[in-house]
């Protein structure tokens, strides 16, 4: 349930600060003042519409079915938009993008427009509801449906991946062949990059040391003089000797490091370094080259025993479809079933509705997700795609009553003008079933006609003052039976308006 709506710089408005209840909202004012601009804020904080406002807040219920492990959510949700020079979005006082946003709670929030026609989309679903009611074993038989469906799916799919492989069969096995001879050739070996450079670096260096070190060497001839005057002045020459010792092992050292790099051929140090940097440019690294030519061994085997496993999915593929058709008749036998139930309560809503009676009617279709089964309805001999518009609104209305009598749940439903272009009884069917539907959903209706007004649970007024700024306002009393009065008798309402609007107000 929304529990509070706040917007600045709204469209129209200065600013909204609503607070709401649960069962039915309806918003009802003159055209053009702004109430479909504050609908859609509503539908801006969870992504479906473009905000307009330059800061908007909402505040509801966590959805008790709401999955989301990257948010830290508690009982309460508040989304907040800030628009600022740069759009931002935030769930709970965390930045989170637009898309998540519509993904977590599109399905808590739904808006059905006029020409919306995902009610009579989901007969499937419908059905699936009832069947679970009246048939025990239902459940388990969809489960188990819909869990082997997946699997054969998937196996359809790596069958179609093999058929097509199985094409450029040869071509793909040359290219893996060349790829695994070309990094085999090569031989790297993890770290060898650094040992190379540090190699290349010494080679380069050599001269410099050589140069240096005879040169350095002439140091030893004085080291009998430096001795022989420690003992004249009486000192310690024990660090002299040590640092002596030292350099000499040092310089030891760098010789038997040149005499080994003169054994290296520099030419073939400086190929291996070309060819090592040449895997690094092309993968990323030594590790990631090796990761590739692992990949395409596997790959290379996989290729060259296609045709094993060409026949291996293909059987499978066969077998688990027979037993799918198998379980989808079976679905569809309860399904057909169930929806002679169903018929009967829609039926009575769509009389109430002042509508004749429908039959849903079943046609088979390729096995997918839901099974066999397509699934239409006939009124009168028009189907779901010829309904008149009037016609569409009542049935998607009855349908969902029907739904939710079946399975409660607690989101929210935006209707905008689903009683416009009825007539007067057909506006109160339609005002009647709405309240019926609004004791499991929050509704948010807008509406120009009385009925529909007259049964919500809180009326609020959307307006224009003398400077042209929009306002909005809660209804109760006496200036609801005057705001009933206009949508009946218009700006000046009769005496009989008046009365008229107690009465439906009772």
């Amino acid at each position: 349930m929304i529990e509070r709506l706040f917007a600045l710089d709204l469209v129209g408005f200065e600013k909204i600060d609503l607070e709401f209840k649960k069962g039915l909202v309806v918003f009802t004012g003159p055209s053009g003042a702004g109430k479909s601009v504050l609908i859609s804020s509503i539908l801006s904080l969870i992504g479906a519409t473009k905000p307009t406002a330059s800061l908007a807040e909402m505040s509801f219920d966590t959805p008790k079915n709401l999955k989301c492990e990257d948010f830290e959510l508690g009982d309460e949700v508040v989304i907040k938009l800030i628009q600022k020079g740069k759009l931002r979005y935030y769930l709970n006082d965390q930045m989170i993008s637009k898309s998540r946003l519509k993904e977590l709670f599109s399905a808590h929030i739904k808006h059905l427009s006029i020409q919306d026609s995902s009610e009579l989309n989901n007969l499937i679903e419908l059905l699936d509801m009832a069947s679970i009611q009246y048939e025990k074993s239902y459940a388990k038989i969809l489960n188990e449906y819909i869990q082997r469906y997946e699997i054969f799916k998937r196996k359809e799919n790596e069958l179609a991946k093999v058929l097509e492989d199985e094409k450029k069969v040869q071509d793909l096995i040359e290219f893996a062949k060349f790829e695994i001879e070309k990094i085999e050739s090569i031989n790297p070996k993890i770290g060898e990059d650094e040992e190379l450079m540090d190699i290349k670096q010494k080679l380069s260096k050599i001269d410099k040391i050589k140069d240096a070190i005879a040169k350095a060497e002439g140091i030893f001839e004085y080291e009998g003089v430096v001795t022989q005057a420690y003992e004249l002045i009486q000192k310690e020459s024990s660090l002299f000797d040590e640092a002596m010792n030292q350099l000499r092992s040092d310089f030891e050292a760098a010789t038997d490091m040149m005499e080994e790099l003169a054994d290296i051929d520099i030419e073939g140090v400086l190929d291996r370094i070309e060819q090592i940097s040449e895997l690094k440019r092309r993968f990323g690294g030594i590790e990631e080259s090796l990761e590739y030519l692992d990949q395409k061994k596997k790959d290379l085997a996989k290729y060259e025993n296609i045709s094993f496993t060409k026949e291996n999915l293909q059987k499978f593929v066969e077998s688990e479809k027979i037993a799918l058709l198998q379980i989808a008749a079976q679905i569809s036998k309860i399904r057909q079933n169930s929806a002679r139930i169903v018929e009967k309560e829609l039926n009575e809503y769509l009389n109430a509705l002042r509508l004749t009676p429908v039959k849903f009617l079943f046609g088979q279709k390729s096995i997918d997700e839901n099974g066999i089964d397509s699934v239409d309805l006939d009124l009168k001999g028009s189907t779901m795609k010829t309904l008149s518009a009037g016609e569409f609104n009542r049935v998607r209305l009855a349908l969902m009553v029907v739904k939710s009598s079946l399975n409660a749940q607690n989101g929210v439903i935006i209707l905008d003008e689903i009683d416009a272009n009825v007539s007067g009884d057909e506006s109160i069917a339609i005002a009647n079933m709405i309240k019926k539907l609004s004791q499991n959903y929050q509704i948010f209706a807008i509406s120009h006609q009385p009925h529909l007004a007259s049964v919500a649970n809180q009326h609020f007024l959307v307006y224009k003052d003398s400077s042209g700024k929009s306002l909005v306002k809660m209804l109760s009393g006496e200036e609801r039976v005057a705001e009933i009065a206009r949508i009946i008798g218009g700006e000046k309402p009769s005496d009989e308006a008046v009365s008229f609007a107690k009465r439906v107000l009772g």
